[in-house]
């Protein structure tokens, strides 16, 4: 399972990125698994899995480290 940072969070809209090992991918709050969006911080270290979803890749399956 890859391990990214949290590089930015778009709280009013509910979505973020995670820098991780093959660059920057979008995840939505829906993606969480034991957390929310709320309890994310920016720096923060989270495993995921890589998918895709209507604009290209996404991480799905998300959850703090």
């Amino acid at each position: 399972m890859p391990q990214g940072t949290i590089k930015k969070l778009v709280t009013e809209r509910g979505f973020g990125f995670i820098a991780g090992d093959s660059g920057e991918i979008f995840f939505h709050h829906s993606a969480l698994i034991d957390t929310t969006f709320e309890e994310l911080q920016e720096g923060q270290t989270v495993d995921y899995e890589e998918g895709s979803g209507p604009k290209g890749p996404r991480a799905e399956n998300v959850r703090p480290s």
